[in-house]
């Protein structure tokens, strides 16, 4: 290659006193930018030592989107962040948007678990028929059609009803979240059609009572039972009952329609005569009777005491026609004979005058009917027999008689005790004096002499109510022990019993057999007394005075006489095996009990009544007074109304002194006892 000439150019000078006047480069600016990183750098460091690593999980059906308020770092679903709190944001599409607040803590790894909620779904339904009530789990929510219906996510009962169609009921799973969902729906016929002909044509159908067309026809009928009926003048209804199921379609055929029959109305003098026709029974006159037409029928009218009246009927389709028929009376003789003579006679209600008469009467049932002032009326029937003369014979009693008559001398309680009527009245004793005299041994102080009279009849207890009786009203009751000697027994009679448990007893036994209650009684308690009641009561002490001590034309002293002390066993007392028990006796005594004995165990007094005078004492009806010895003679006493305390009669299975053996003594109390029961009483009238 042959050598190509050098070309030298020139090159830049400076001078040196000119380069040394330039500044140097700038180094501070780049120093500090380093630094700047460094911190940086070391920032980033220190919030990745100390940040901590928080997990959100949204619990949604489509992706959500997620923010963090504050200084965080994001790795997918996980955000790296300082412990303290923060501001946690999240939204889905068709769900509602939701913030909540997180407190992240010192722990390096922590889970948020997020909801939405999703939004309702808008829910189109439609039907065929339109106008279909729609009801939603329960609840009437409208008609179709229907648009936009809100409904939360999730599965629902679906039912349409139209009143032609068969109801549709189908399970409806409602997406939510703002899905848009039709539901169209095509409903069942609930009709069935029915076709129906008559001879002749041209009747008028009546579907329940509503013109529905004329035959020949084929109508709509809705499912279920209806009467069907066809009319036509001059003919009689036809109706039969249609049991219809939905699109089963029914053929009736061709109806033979009957000729109307005609109206005959009857009348008869006297009425409520009997009427056959063709020897049918149709009733009772006045009536009217169906008669079918063309033909010629029988017609009998009859009533008892009266000749049966016949005759033919005969009656064109759908005419009317009335009939009124006279009976002759067939009569009877009837004698009357009427004590007294000026009593009143009424015959079926219509008076005819009085004393001795004789009647000619229709041979029918009539009543009789006789009165007079201050006299039991008296009725009676008779049936006059023509050709066979009768006679009526009545004597009339008092009003008293008869009552006296019709009370029972003995009556049972529906739990089986026995009561026997008294009739202090008619006895030598009917006026006596209660009480005892000043000198009479062993007499205290509330025995005050004073005079009763007792008019009323009343009913007595043979015996002391027993634990078993008393049960039936407080079926917990229980009279208790005594060293071992029980008082509780079925038939010992019941004692721990207060005067007002008594008395409520009275009550309970008075409704149990529809009596008038005698006692008073409010929120539980006695309160007073309704003297003319004939409930069950406690006998008055003048009552029970008399019971226990009239004997004859005298009053008795003991149960067993006028001596003391008693030779013959005649009442339960503390006797001789007592001793332990009460403490006291009656020496020499020994009747075989130790406490109460089982009620009637020993001979009844003079009046049938047991254990008037021992076993236990007895609460009776009165409130606990001492009596005024001046005072007049009481009728009928039973005391005031209310009181403290109330009166105890008779001697128990405790007592053993004179004092407690009489039939005068007396006590008082409100409390329950184990000596101390009660026997029934109640007025008669």
């Amino acid at each position: 290659m042959p050598n190509e000439p050098v070309t030298i150019a020139p090159s830049g000078f400076t001078p040196l006193e000119d380069a040394a006047s330039k500044p140097p480069a700038p180094r501070k600016k780049g120093r500090w930018l380093l630094i700047a990183c460094l911190l940086l750098f070391v920032l980033a460091l220190l919030f990745l030592f100390t940040a901590r690593s928080l997990q959100i999980t949204v619990n949604a059906e489509v992706p959500a989107q997620v923010s963090v308020g504050g200084l965080v770092l994001p790795f997918g679903n996980r955000y790296l962040l300082l412990p303290g709190a923060y501001e946690v944001s999240a939204a889905a599409e068709g769900y509602q948007a939701l913030v909540t607040t997180v407190e992240v803590d010192d722990r390096d790894d922590q889970t948020l678990e997020l909801t939405l909620n999703a939004l309702p779904g808008l829910i189109s339904i439609d039907s065929s028929p339109q106008g279909a009530s729609v009801t939603v789990d329960g609840e009437s929510v409208g008609k179709t059609p229907l648009v936009d219906l809100p409904l939360a996510q999730g599965e629902y009962q679906l039912l349409l009803e139209e009143p032609r169609h068969l109801p549709l009921t189908q399970t409806l799973q409602v997406t939510g979240r703002n899905v848009q969902q039709d539901i169209a729906v095509q409903l069942a016929p609930a009709w069935a059609m029915v076709t129906i002909d008559s001879v002749p044509a041209g009747a008028t159908i009546l579907l329940d009572g509503e013109a529905a067309g004329t035959t020949p026809a084929t109508i709509e009928v809705l499912q279920g039972e209806h009467q069907l009926m066809l009319q036509m003048d001059t003919f009689a209804n036809w109706q039969k009952t249609l049991r219809i199921e939905a699109d089963k379609d029914q053929d009736l055929g061709q109806v033979n329609l009957q000729p109307a029959a005609g109206a005959l109305t009857l009348n008869s003098v006297p009425s409520a005569a009997n009427v056959t026709l063709d020897g049918e029974f149709q009733g009772q006159t006045p009536l009217t009777i169906d008669v079918s037409p063309g033909t010629v029928h029988q017609l009998d009218v009859f009533k008892p005491g009266y000749k049966r009246y016949n005759d033919s009927v005969e009656m064109a389709a759908a005419t009317t026609d009335e009939r009124t028929v006279t009976l002759q009376a067939q009569l009877g003789e009837v004698r009357l004979r009427i004590s007294p003579a000026n009593a009143v006679v009424r015959i079926n209600g219509k008076a005819i005058g009085a004393g001795v008469q004789t009647l000619s009467l229709p041979a029918v049932e009539h009543v009789v009917e006789v009165s007079l002032d201050g006299y039991a009326p008296v009725r009676k029937s008779v049936t006059p027999r023509p050709g066979l003369p009768q006679l009526v014979d009545v004597t009339l009693q008092t009003q008293q008689a008869v009552t006296e008559a019709r009370i029972k001398p003995e009556i049972t309680t529906p739990l089986g005790q026995t009561l026997l009527l008294f009739k202090p009245a008619e006895s030598a004793m009917a006026d006596f004096t209660m009480g005892s005299s000043r000198r009479e041994p062993g007499r205290r102080a509330n025995e005050v002499l004073h005079p009763v009279a007792l008019r009323r009849m009343f009913y007595l207890q043979t015996t002391e109510v027993t634990n078993a009786q008393f049960r039936q009203f407080q079926s917990g009751h229980n009279s208790g022990q005594i060293e071992g000697n029980s008082l509780n027994q079925d038939h010992q009679p019941a004692v721990q019993v207060s005067w007002q448990q008594a008395a409520a007893f009275c009550n309970w036994l008075s409704a149990r057999e529809g009596l008038p209650p005698f006692y008073r009684q409010s929120n539980g308690i006695i309160t007073g007394y309704n003297s003319s009641a004939t409930g069950y009561r406690l006998p008055s002490e003048a009552e029970w005075a008399w019971a226990a001590r009239a004997s004859g034309d005298k009053l008795v002293l003991f149960p067993w006489g006028d001596t003391f002390p008693p030779t013959l066993i005649a009442e339960n007392y503390a006797d001789d095996t007592s001793a332990y028990v009460t403490g006291r006796v009656l020496n020499g005594y020994k009747d075989g009990y130790v406490v109460s004995a089982p009620v009637a165990s020993f001979k009844p007094n003079q009046h049938g009544l047991y254990d008037m005078g021992g076993n236990v004492s007895e609460w009776v009806h009165d409130v606990y007074t001492i009596p005024s010895a001046n005072a007049a003679t009481a009728k009928d006493p039973l005391g005031g109304q209310t009181g403290d305390n109330y009166v105890i009669r008779g001697a128990a299975w405790t007592h053993a002194k004179l004092s407690e053996l009489r039939l005068t003594y007396r006590d008082y109390g409100q409390a329950g006892r184990d000596d101390v029961g009660f026997r029934l009483a109640r007025y008669a009238e």
